[in-house]
C-alpha cells in the first residue's frame, strides 16, 4: 500500500518558523502539525537561508523556485527559435512539431507543448501579439457557430452529397474536388477557392462579385488549367454563387451539394480557406493586395508540410501521386514532353528528355505553360518565399 504525501502550505511554514524560533525541537514541531519528522527535518535543511535563517515566505519563494523549471521552449533556444520560424510562415504547431520530427527522425516536441508555451506568454506577459503565432489569431481556444436559412430549393440541378460516387470518400482517387468562397469584411470582396481532396492542393482567384453566372466562368477557367484525368467531381455548399453549375458539364465534371446547414461535409475547403486566412485575414482589402502577394500565399498554403500527408507539402503530393500518368498530348504544360513515375527515383516524376525531376524544373515549366495559370501559381515554389 503506497503513501501519499501532502505539500506544506505557507501556513505550515510559519508555524514551523513559530515553534522553531521558541526552540521547539524537530520531533516537538512534527507532533504539533501531524507530520512525518523527516518532512520537517528536510523543510529546515532546504529551505533556510544564510543570512535570514528559516522564514516562512522565503521557504514559500525556494520551495516554488525549485518546483518551476520552465517549458522547453523557454530553456532551449536554439529549439524556440525553429519553432516561432516556422509558425510565423504560417504553420500550424501540429505542421512545425512533425516537421520537426520527419527532418530529425525522432520527435522533437510535442504540438501541445508549443501551445501551452504561446498561450503561457499570452498570460504572463499579457502581450496579446503572441496570438499571431498561433493558426486561427485566437488568444483562447473555443468555437462558436450559428445557423441560418439554407436557398438549396433554388439551385436548378441540385445532386444531393448522398449520391456522390463511394470512392470520393477514403481520398484513394484524384480529381474530386470542393469549392467555396472566401468572404472578406469590404463588400462584394472574395475569393473563389478550389481543392483537390486527394492531394489537398488549394487553387484560387479573387472575384468582384458573387454572380453566379461569374463564378461559373471562373470555375471553368480555373478546372480548364487542369489535367481532363483530374476533373471528376465537384462538391459545393448550398450558396446561389453556384446556381450555375450546370456549367461545368462541358468539362464532364459532375456537381454535388451538401445538405443544408452541414458545411463540414465539405470539409477540407473549410479548413483549407481557414488556413489561407493566416496569410490573408478577413480584413484586407482586396483592391490593394498585390498579385505578388496573393500568388505568394497560395504557394505559401501549398508549399506548407501536413500531417494528412505525413507532413509532405500539397505541392509535393501532388508531384508525386497525382501526375502518375503519362502527358503524350501535353496542352496543360510544355510542347513536346514526356512525364513518367521514375521507380528508381522513389516514385517522383521525372522529364526523361533532361532526366530532372519535376521539383527542379516544375517553375520553369509552368512559367512555359503559362505565367498566369492558377496551377503554375500553384505548384511553383517560386512564390513560396
Amino acid at each position: 500500500m503506497g503513501r501519499t504525501y501532502k505539500q506544506l502550505s505557507l501556513d505550515d511554514r510559519c508555524e514551523i518558523a513559530r515553534l522553531s524560533a521558541n526552540g521547539g525541537s524537530v520531533g516537538q514541531i512534527a507532533a504539533a502539525l501531524d507530520r512525518p519528522p523527516s518532512t520537517i527535518s528536510r523543510e529546515l535543511r532546504r529551505n533556510r537561508g544564510r543570512q535570514v535563517g528559516y522564514k516562512p515566505s522565503y521557504a514559500q519563494q525556494q520551495t516554488r523556485a525549485r518546483r518551476w523549471k520552465g517549458s522547453r521552449l523557454e530553456r532551449d533556444a536554439s529549439l524556440r527559435r525553429e519553432v516561432l520560424a516556422g509558425l510565423s510562415r504560417g504553420w500550424s504547431p501540429e505542421q512545425v512539431a512533425g516537421r520537426l520530427a520527419r527532418e530529425r527522425g525522432r520527435r522533437v516536441i510535442s504540438c501541445e507543448s508549443i501551445y501551452r508555451f504561446i498561450y503561457a506568454q499570452i498570460t504572463r506577459t499579457t502581450d496579446f501579439t503572441w496570438r499571431r503565432y498561433l493558426p486561427r489569431g485566437k488568444s483562447k481556444r473555443g468555437h462558436r457557430g450559428k445557423r441560418g436559412g439554407s436557398p438549396a430549393s433554388f439551385i436548378e440541378g441540385r445532386v444531393s452529397l448522398a449520391e456522390r460516387p463511394a470512392e470520393v470518400a477514403d481520398r484513394k482517387v484524384p480529381g474530386h474536388w470542393e469549392a467555396d468562397l472566401m468572404m472578406f469584411s469590404k463588400y462584394r470582396q472574395a475569393i473563389l477557392a478550389v481543392h483537390e481532396r486527394t492531394s489537398r492542393l488549394l487553387l484560387a482567384v479573387p472575384i468582384e462579385r458573387k454572380f453566379a453566372a461569374g463564378i461559373a466562368s471562373h470555375l471553368v477557367r480555373l478546372f480548364k488549367a487542369v489535367p481532363e484525368a483530374l476533373r471528376r467531381t465537384v462538391t459545393f455548399d448550398n450558396g446561389t454563387e453556384f446556381a450555375a453549375h450546370l456549367s461545368l458539364q462541358s468539362l464532364l465534371m459532375k456537381t454535388f451539394f451538401c445538405d443544408p446547414h452541414a458545411p463540414w461535409q465539405k470539409g477540407g475547403i473549410e479548413n483549407a480557406i481557414g488556413r489561407l486566412r493566416r496569410f490573408i485575414p478577413r480584413k484586407t482589402d482586396l483592391e490593394k493586395l498585390p498579385t505578388r502577394r496573393f500568388r505568394q500565399s497560395i504557394a505559401a498554403y501549398n508549399n506548407t508540410p501536413r500531417k494528412c500527408l505525413d507532413f509532405r507539402t500539397p505541392a509535393e503530393a501532388f508531384s508525386s501521386q497525382l501526375l502518375h500518368f503519362e502527358c503524350e498530348s501535353t496542352s496543360w504544360l510544355s510542347p513536346g514532353r514526356r512525364w513518367r513515375i521514375a521507380p528508381h527515383n522513389g516514385g517522383r516524376v521525372r522529364d526523361y528528355r533532361s532526366a530532372r525531376p519535376i521539383t527542379a524544373i516544375s517553375s520553369a515549366i509552368f512559367s512555359r505553360w503559362s505565367a498566369l495559370s492558377p496551377l503554375a501559381i500553384a505548384c511553383s515554389t517560386q512564390w513560396a518565399t
